[in-house]
Order: structure tokens, then C-alpha cells, then sequence
């Protein structure tokens, strides 16, 4: 990555173009003809460049650069190539500048240039910058990145990096020509290995009072990825019993982490402290959510709540008043583990793998005593979430009213959290062993054709799966569903093969009949 003259008259820098999560490096190239002044940029579709011109125009002259004389000629690649910029203003003004001679063109420096343009001049934070800066770093080298101040704590996630923090435009020509910054460059030190900040602290089950059931349940789903929805009164407090599963989660692995950081760099959810995510995220979207906030979408094609709960929980509390077709694009995510969004002939993918909290009400008014809804209206109302994510919720329970100030048995409630955690570190830790060489890593995962192939519980178990299948109480995916669950009983168990006892079990948490 460099900044240089390729040709008579022509200079090249390197900037960054954003599709979903992933960048790609583009060489911006910048040319002054003698003629009548004119200022084009090529390579962008539509009239996405009068914007950029104007900024860019405005910053140099504004930071007491000469603007060159004649037509201005700035390509940025095939448009066919060409998503969103991620501060394409700070590599057009280089190159400009370097074309008419204000800065030197230094071919020997890899380096490159993120940053949107203030009409003063400023240098702007963009979103994305760590997969920019991990795009630029796939060729080996070393990478020096000129970006704005604001965007240094997301460059954490890449340490090697020298970050160059120029506060304007004026200072980076300056830089160029070998003056010394207000802030030096710097380079960001190699990880220690200690763990990095946690964006958020849960409280966990700790003094909510929850059933042995209910624990149960949320044990099975952190250790094997299993959704589950949860049925109970108005304000029976679904996010906290979600926030307490998270808390039940093992930390990100490493590529985990990187993924939920790219994810929120390119949504600008990254900032100071929050640049290195250990923790699973979560994420309980309002009701009124539209599809584009849901899975992603919008202007610049931003993540969606999907994939910014990507490695951790999706919580739809009061889930049958979201809009159908929020839910029904569920699907996929919950399918595939991953967002597609396709636009102008191209797709772009988000990572989209959440352990999904469903929370609904038996009837729509949602009152444990004195209920005035028709049987009619009840069956519409469950049928809201058997009709869109029905298939795809294997647990299934029953809770009350969350009671802060009762924990059944006096049992200190801390230390069953640091017991529950630990059981799922122990079950993962089992199923990561059984699962290893294959591409998936939790019993969720695991295709109903490979479940069928080469994970069959015992016969006595199988015959309770197959009994079910003949009374017509489950099909071929809730059979699917029901093995992956008893798989991740027996895991937390720490038996061998789901058995009988482990089935029926999973059975059980299918019907919702677990008690």
C-alpha cells in the first residue's frame, strides 16, 4: 500500500471499500490535466459523488492547500467492485495533492488512508475501520493507517499496526513531508494474553428466584446453541433471564471475537473500551423493530440485530407482536447462521450465529388471573410464533414472575451461577471433543442428515423418538431437535449416548411439558 506515481501525472493511494464485514484495499488514483478547471471522480455507480466532491474541495482549501488548476480526474476502481467507502475523502485528498506536487509520492511506505473530511478540514471517525485494517494487513506486511483520532481504540483489535492519528488534513500533508504530528505515530503492542475488557456486565440468575426448570433449561441451551422460548405472564422478565443465560456462556473463542468486532466497527458501535470483545453480546430488540433493524439493511447496508448478537443471545421478549415478516427472516440466520442481503445484483453476508430468546404470553392480554381473552384469540396469538419460529424453538418452558427477593432453598445463588457456567464449560468441552473435524462446534449445529448418520441415541432412547413421531407429536425436524438436545444432556450429564431418560427429557422440553 502506497503512495505513489504510477504514470505521468498520475498518483496512487490506498483506501478501503466496505461490503457487510469484509473490506477490500482499492487504489484511488488521481490525475491533473491542463485545461478548463473540472473536478470528476470515476467509479462510483449513481450520483454518490457530489458529496465527496464538495467535502473534499472544501478541506483542502479550507487547510491552506493550493487546489491544482485544471481538470481533476479521481478513479476509484470498477463500480462493479465498489460497495460503500469507508472514508474514501482522506485517500482522494492525498492523492490529489500528491498528483499536483504538494506532498511527495513515497513508493517505499506501505500505507493506508481512512478517514471522512470535515469542510474544515478535520479528520472524521468512519465505521469499519477493523476490517480495513484487517483487509490490509492479509498481504503480510506491515501496515501504517492514517485515520482519524476517534477511530484509534477500534485499531486495538489489530496489534503490529502504526496507527498515524492526524487531526486534519492540514497535519497530514504536514506528515507527509516529514513534519512531526501533535500526536506521534504509534505503534500498538502485541496481545499479552490477558483478556480484553468486557463491553457489558450481566447480573446473571443471581437472586431472580428461578425454578429448577427454567435453570435447566438455560444450562441446555448455553452448552449446546439450542433456542428456546419462554411462556409467561406480562413483565415476567424474559431480558433478565436472557441477560442470565449470556452469563452462562464460555467466552468468545478468537475468531469469534474478531467477527463480533468487525461486525460492530462497521455498525459504529465500537468506541474507547470497547474495542476487544470477550464476552458474548446481547441484544433485545423493541417490538417495533423493522426488518431492515432486524437483520440488517438500511443506508451503507448496516448489521442488523442479528448479527450484532452474532456469538451471543437474540431476545424478542413479547415475540408475537413483532411483525410476521420480522420474524419469518429469522429463518435464515437461524438456519444457516448468517444474514444474506442481497442488493444491486451483489449479496452481502453478516455473521448471524445467536442463541435466540423467544418470550411470548399464554394469551394476548398476558394476565395470570382474570383473563378475558377467547379461546379464538388465544390460538391466533401462539399461532404468531408456532407459525414463524415454532420449528425452531427445541425448549420450551413455563415461568412466572421473576421474585428478586426469594432464592428457593436459601442456596446462595452466586455460587449455583459459578456451578451452572462451569457445568456448561464441562459439556462444551465434551461435544467440542466429539464434534472436532467436523465444521460445527455445538450439538445446535449439527445437520438433522449428519444427526441421522452418525449420532443416533441408543435404542431405547430412539424407540421414545420414535414413538413420538407415531402419535403425531413431533416430525421429522422436531426429531432432528430432540436428538441434538438429548445429545447435550448426556454431554452435561457426562455420559456417552443419550439414552432413554436423556430423550424423553428433550421430549419434554419440545412440549414444553418439562417440569
Amino acid at each position: 500500500m502506497t503512495t505513489s506515481l504510477t504514470g505521468p501525472g498520475v498518483a496512487t493511494v490506498h483506501g478501503a471499500v466496505l461490503t457487510g464485514i469484509h473490506a477490500e484495499i482499492i487504489q484511488v488514483q488521481a490525475t491533473v490535466a491542463v485545461g478548463a478547471p473540472g473536478f470528476a471522480i470515476i467509479g462510483v455507480p449513481g450520483d454518490g459523488t457530489r458529496e465527496m466532491r464538495d467535502r473534499v474541495r472544501a478541506a483542502v482549501l479550507n487547510s491552506g492547500l493550493a487546489w491544482p488548476s485544471g481538470g481533476i480526474t479521481v478513479s476509484l476502481g470498477s463500480p462493479s467492485l465498489f460497495r460503500r467507502g469507508c472514508g474514501l475523502d482522506l485517500p482522494i485528498a492525498v492523492a490529489i495533492l500528491a498528483t499536483a506536487g504538494t506532498v511527495p509520492a513515497d513508493p517505499a511506505t506501505g500505507r493506508v488512508f481512512a478517514a471522512e473530511l470535515g469542510l474544515d478540514g478535520r479528520l472524521r471517525p468512519v465505521r469499519g475501520i477493523v476490517p480495513v485494517l484487517t483487509a490490509a494487513a492479509t498481504g503480510g506486511g506491515h501496515v501504517t493507517a492514517v485515520i482519524a483520532p476517534q477511530n484509534t481504540p477500534e485499531a486495538a483489535v489489530l496489534p503490529g499496526t502504526t496507527i498515524v492519528p492526524g487531526e486534519s488534513l492540514g497535519q497530514v500533508a504536514a506528515w507527509l513531508r516529514g513534519e512531526p504530528l501533535a500526536r506521534e505515530p504509534f505503534r500498538l503492542p502485541p496481545p499479552d494474553g490477558a483478556p480484553g475488557p468486557v463491553q457489558h456486565e450481566y447480573p446473571g440468575l443471581a437472586g431472580l428466584g428461578v425454578s429448577a426448570v427454567v435453570r435447566q433449561v438455560l444450562e441446555v441451551s448455553a452448552a449446546g446453541g439450542h433456542h428456546l422460548c419462554l411462556t409467561g405472564p406480562r413483565g415476567a422478565g424474559v431480558p433478565a433471564l436472557a441477560a442470565g443465560l449470556v452469563t452462562l456462556l464460555p467466552d468468545l473463542t478468537g475468531q469469534e471475537a474478531a467477527e463480533v468486532a468487525a461486525i460492530y466497527s462497521a455498525a459504529g458501535l465500537l468506541g474507547s473500551g470497547r474495542a476487544r470483545i470477550a464476552r458474548p453480546p446481547l441484544r433485545v430488540p423493541d417490538h417495533r423493530a423493522t426488518i431492515a433493524a432486524v437483520t440488517g439493511g438500511g443506508a451503507g447496508l448496516q448489521p442488523g440485530e442479528a448479527a450484532l448478537a452474532h456469538g451471543g443471545v437474540l431476545c424478542l421478549d413479547d415475540a408475537a407482536e413483532f411483525e410476521r415478516a420480522v420474524l419469518r427472516t429469522l429463518a435464515q440466520p437461524l438456519r444457516d447462521g448468517e444474514i444474506v442481503i442481497a442488493r444491486g445484483g451483489a449479496a452481502t453476508r453478516f455473521p448471524a450465529r445467536f442463541i435466540l430468546v423467544a418470550g411470548t404470553r399464554p394469551c394476548p392480554c398476558g394476565e395470570s388471573s382474570g383473563c378475558t381473552c377467547t379461546p379464538l384469540q388465544t390460538r391466533r396469538y401462539r399461532n404468531r410464533i408456532t407459525g414463524t419460529l415454532g420449528t425452531w424453538l427445541p425448549l420450551r418452558a413455563a415461568i412466572d414472575r421473576l421474585d428478586v427477593t426469594h432464592v428457593p432453598g436459601g442456596q446462595p445463588s452466586q455460587d449455583t451461577d459459578a456451578r451452572s457456567a462451569a457445568r456448561v464449560a464441562e459439556a462444551r468441552d465434551r461435544m467440542g471433543h466429539r464434534l472436532s473435524g467436523t465444521p460445527w462446534r455445538r450439538n445446535g449445529e449439527v445437520p438433522r442428515h449428519e444427526l441421522a448418520r452418525t449420532h443416533l441415541p441408543a435404542g431405547d432412547g430412539q424407540a421414545v423418538i420414535d414413538h413420538a413421531i407415531d402419535l403425531g407429536l413431533i416430525g421429522n425436524l422436531g426429531a432432528r431437535h430432540i436428538t441434538a438436545v438429548a445429545w447435550t444432556l448426556t454431554d452435561l450429564a457426562g455420559r456417552s449416548r443419550p439414552g432413554a431418560a436423556e430423550c424423553a427429557q428433550a421430549l419434554a422440553f419440545w412440549t414444553g411439558a418439562a417440569r
